[in-house]
C-alpha cells in the first residue's frame, strides 16, 4: 500500500517543497492516534483493526507549528537546489548524479568550502576550470555564490514538482501561484 500523506505545518504550508514533505501511511496513522496532527483530506482506502476502521489520510497538518531553520545546512543537495540544478558556467540543467560542485577560488589557492565559494557545475566545465581562478581561464559563474535563506530554497524547490502528486494535495500546494486566465 502506497498512500503517503502530504504534511503541512500548523500554518497549512508544506514543511518543505523539495523534497516534498510526505509521511508514510503508517507514520500518519500513528500521529493521528497520538493527536499530533489534524486530518484535512483522505483517500478512499481504509485500514481496519478488530475494533475500528479509518480512512487513510492524504493531507495532514501538524497541531504545533514547527519553525523553519533560518540558515539552511550547507549540503551538496542544497547547493544544487540554490543553483536550480544548473551549471553556473554553461547553464545546462542536469540531474543531480551528473552535477558536481566547484570551488570558485580553488582550495589549492586558499578557497574555502563555503556557500560563498562553492557553485554547481557540470563535469565538463568543472574539468575545464580545474584549479584555475575564474579570471585566469575567463570562466565566471553566472551568479555570485551566496548563502540562501530557507525561503529561497523553498521557492526554488517549488519549480521541481515531484513525480507523484495526489489530486487532494493540489489545494495545499502552489496555492499562491498566479492562476491561468
Amino acid at each position: 500500500m502506497h498512500y503517503p500523506s502530504l504534511v503541512l505545518n500548523a500554518d497549512f504550508r508544506p514543511l518543505s517543497y523539495f523534497p516534498l514533505s510526505l509521511w508514510s501511511w503508517q507514520d500518519t496513522i500513528k500521529a493521528v492516534c497520538l493527536d499530533r496532527v489534524s486530518v484535512l483530506n483522505e483517500y478512499d482506502a481504509e485500514v481496519r483493526s478488530p475494533s475500528c476502521s479509518m480512512r487513510l489520510p492524504s493531507v495532514i497538518a501538524l497541531r504545533e507549528y514547527v519553525p523553519t531553520a533560518r540558515r539552511p545546512a550547507f549540503t551538496r543537495f542544497n547547493v544544487f537546489l540554490r543553483d536550480n540544478f544548473s551549471c553556473q558556467y554553461c547553464s545546462d540543467q542536469l540531474p543531480t548524479h551528473e552535477l558536481t560542485f566547484d570551488h570558485v577560488i580553488p582550495r589549492s589557492k586558499g578557497g574555502r568550502t563555503t556557500w560563498e565559494n562553492v557553485i554547481t557545475a557540470c563535469g565538463t566545465c568543472n574539468l575545464l576550470k580545474a584549479d584555475h581562478l575564474p579570471q585566469e581561464i575567463r570562466m565566471f559563474p553566472r551568479r555570485r555564490p551566496a548563502q540562501p535563506t530557507t525561503w529561497e530554497l523553498q521557492e526554488n524547490g517549488r519549480a521541481f514538482p515531484p513525480n507523484y502528486l495526489h489530486e487532494s494535495w493540489r489545494d495545499y500546494l502552489y496555492w499562491d501561484v498566479e492562476l491561468e486566465t
